[in-house]
């Protein structure tokens, strides 16, 4: 079961085992997420594609003719055809040093990077699920032994967003939620409370009742309560099922006060 509400506040967790409120930045959009306490990995290749020529240019080191090259980037289904790899926010491509701008940043698909130079190296690409985060790396040999060529990485993604979760149903089906859960537990306890009425709940509250709620999850939460903070995704991830039957009650009461369940 996985269900979302949304707020404009970002909640964290970072500093969750140490008491006191739970940090709050103002810029970030946050969702509450009701999610199993399994942890996912999704698996995707993306394809690198290069190509280069040479130009008519005067040769900067004797011997080697001056190229243009560019290299794009694409997610593959399971059929291996390419798709737009809008499951990443940037890619950053960290080229030679004696580039004049080495550390180059592109947010569009298909992540383009066109450059002019005589010499082959070796790069670092970085991708990012987000802004500041979710990074996954790959080395890529930028060579001109051919005037095309390509090179297909295998990328994980372990416990993407909800949002993410989306992109990547667009190139294959993601693990289930019910096979994940019966690995962990076994199956979950019978709790009290309607658990599918407090996750939809949950949705319904206010921006300032849904930081309360997640105040009372950090305060009153024991050693097998699962939670989880993605801060650069604006996600904050409860398992309610995990939740002591104290706080479960506390929070039940608090969403018949607020008029969201009865």
């Amino acid at each position: 079961m996985e269900t979302r509400g949304a707020t404009r506040r970002q909640v964290g967790t970072s500093h969750a085992d140490q008491g006191g409120p739970v940090p709050v930045n103002e810029n970030q959009q946050t969702r509450i997420v009701v999610a199993s306490a399994a942890e996912m990995i999704v698996e995707r290749k993306i394809k690198l594609v290069t190509e280069q020529h040479t130009i008519d240019k005067p040769a900067v080191m004797e011997g080697f003719p001056m190229r243009e090259w560019t290299i794009e980037v694409y997610i593959l289904d399971q059929d291996g055809k390419e798709h737009p790899a809008k499951c990443f926010q940037k890619a950053v491509y960290n080229l030679h040093p004696s580039f004049e701008v080495p550390v180059q940043t592109f947010t569009e698909p298909p992540f383009r990077c066109r450059n002019e130079g005589w010499g082959e190296f070796e790069m670092t690409i970085d991708f990012f699920t987000t802004e500041k985060g979710g990074k996954s790396s790959v080395q890529h040999d930028l060579n001109f032994a051919a005037p095309q060529y390509e090179n297909v990485h295998t990328i994980a993604f372990r416990n993407p967003s909800q949002a993410l979760q989306q992109v990547l149903r667009e190139t294959g089906p993601l693990p289930s939620d019910e096979e994940r859960k019966k690995k962990t537990d076994g199956g979950k306890k019978k709790k009290s409370f309607d658990i599918e009425k407090i996750a939809d709940g949950l949705v319904k509250l206010s921006e300032d009742d849904l930081l309360q709620v997640i105040q009372m999850i950090h305060d009153g939460k024991d050693d097998n309560t699962y939670i989880q903070n993605n801060i650069d995704a604006g996600e904050f991830s409860v398992d309610l099922y995990t939740l002591p039957d104290a706080l479960l009650k506390n929070i039940w009461d608090y969403l018949v006060r607020a008029n969201v369940v009865a």
